[in-house]
């Protein structure tokens, strides 16, 4: 399905100042220029707001700095667990967002201009605008290339509820401005980004009787995640006094005086609920308007993204795109992984071309504990009509776990019927984005649940579960027959 305007044709420059131009310095178009200069091209990378996108500056590096700080608080308040009679600390909240803000700016250099020149990427500051397939306009300046990328990223996604539009709401990207922590905070959406956020601040309330409500219009928190793992988050948050709101749809924000609630439906009954601050976490829209798309004709997919081929082009064979813009995956490392392939691409078509591969693509949601997943879960499995088997192990059972004083979670992972061979694996616990790797390198190299237990792993680690899943599904498929024999074989020997 498409959205845009047809197709137009255009004259083919008889040379180009260029080899590609990359719209967006996201980690998308970073990775992407960076690939193009590594190779000798002649490239542009333009960018009209901040270096980095929206992971650097908005997303991913200060969402897990506020999460460290959270963290260690929320860690001080179990001191008994560890033999500590008491631990106090006393914090500004002020502080710790200057912390986060300290934290983006020691990892700025690495997505820097001064960086990328150096790299050989010609770096202008502007806001690009497509005048033709072959030609960009920036600075009042008529750039001319062979070939674009278009990653321009995304931004959040913002209902169209009544009332909301009269707030000053909060989004991930102008959270950081806080230097006040809201007394009651109103976290629309619970999927990865507002779970994330909502136990920050949770966490942060504890001592100051701030709150935080959760309003999710679905039945259970991370939807996209097996019901055992949404139950298990949600019992985590309840355990630390998040107000969670399940199965509630808003209808209109009101404010009455200094008074400020939302009303929403549940179980066919309206809810008012209080709040001082709203945080909308309800996903995230691709940038695809006021750079020329519409006029050049770029074909738009039902979900409002660049349409782009199996090679990343768009219905214009020199114009690629990449990451959130492009999609389906939002996420920092697949636009990286999606970069190499539109640039490789862009670069040496027609000679040769490379499909992308989205064959194991993993991720993580950065709760505590944390959630990491690679392949199918059974939900879906389930929809697409596979067969599987399923083999867990309980993090409760492992020694580091226990010493460490975090002996929960799981690991789960689903093969092939009598074979062991992966079809993916999902991890709740303590460091589940380093654990998942394992289970990510062996998918991608067609690596069974045999070759990870014939795996040393060190002792006592949190990487030996994964070798204890491994060694439960031995068990499970042990050979019986051949047992039987061996045990035969032994008595025999005795006698």
């Amino acid at each position: 399905m498409h959205a845009g305007n047809s197709k137009q044709s255009f004259r083919r420059p008889r040379k180009f100042d260029r080899n590609l131009i990359v719209i967006g310095a996201g980690s998308g178009g970073l990775v992407a220029a960076y690939i193009a200069a590594a190779i000798k091209a002649k490239v542009t990378l333009i960018e009209k707001h901040k270096m980095g996108g929206d992971c650097l500056n908005t997303g991913c590096v200060p969402s897990k700095a506020l999460i460290r700080s959270a963290r260690f608080l929320a860690q001080t308040r179990r001191a008994q667990e560890f033999g500590f009679d008491s631990a106090g600390v006393e914090f500004d909240f002020a502080n710790i967002m200057q912390r986060v803000q300290g934290v983006v700016e020691q990892v700025a250099p690495h997505d820097s201009i001064e960086r990328y020149t150096k790299l050989g990427v010609e770096v202008i500051e502007g806001e690009a605008k497509l005048r033709s397939p072959f030609e960009v306009e920036v600075n009042d300046r008529v750039l001319s290339t062979r070939t674009i990328i278009i990653a321009t990223g995304a931004r959040p996604f913002i209902p169209g509820i009544p009332g909301l539009a009269q707030l000053d709401y909060l989004t991930s990207d102008n959270l950081w401005r806080l230097r006040k922590l809201p007394e009651r905070l109103l976290v629309l959406g619970g999927g990865p980004i507002g779970c994330e956020l909502a136990q920050s601040f949770a966490r942060f309330g504890v001592d100051t009787g701030a709150k935080v409500i959760m309003v999710q219009r679905g039945a259970r928190l991370m939807n996209r995640e097996d019901e055992e793992v949404s139950d298990f988050i949600a019992r985590q948050f309840k355990q630390e006094g998040i107000d969670l709101r399940l199965k509630h749809t808003p209808k209109i924000f009101k404010r009455q005086g200094r008074r400020q609630y939302l009303i929403a439906e549940h179980e066919g009954r309206e809810v008012e609920i209080d709040f001082d601050k709203v945080l909308v976490a309800l996903g995230r829209r691709a940038n695809v308007s006021g750079f020329g798309l519409e006029a050049l004709g770029v074909n738009l997919s039902s979900r409002k993204t660049v349409e782009v081929n199996e090679f990343l082009q768009t219905n214009y064979a020199n114009i690629y795109a990449c990451g959130d813009v492009a999609g389906p995956y939002q996420f920092t490392h697949t636009a990286a992984h999606q970069a190499w392939y539109a640039s490789v691409n862009a670069l040496f078509h027609p000679f040769k071309k490379f499909k992308v591969d989205y064959s194991v693509i993993p991720f993580a949601t950065f709760t505590d504990p944390e959630v990491a997943r690679v392949g199918l879960n059974e939900q879906e499995a389930r929809a697409q009509g596979i067969e599987y088997e399923v083999t867990r192990y309980g993090l409760d059972d492992l020694d580091r776990a226990l010493a460490d004083g975090e002996a929960r979670g799981f690991v789960k992972v689903l093969t092939a019927p009598g074979k062991d061979k992966i079809l993916g694996a999902m991890i709740v616990g303590e460091h589940a984005g380093e654990l998942i790797a394992e289970f990510v390198t062996a998918m991608r190299y067609g690596l069974g649940l045999n070759k990870i237990l014939a795996t040393i792993h060190i002792y006592p680690t949190w990487s030996e579960a994964n070798k204890f899943v491994a060694g439960n599904w031995k068990k499970a498929h042990a050979p019986q027959k051949l047992l039987k024999w061996v045990q035969g074989f032994h008595t025999w020997r005795r006698k």
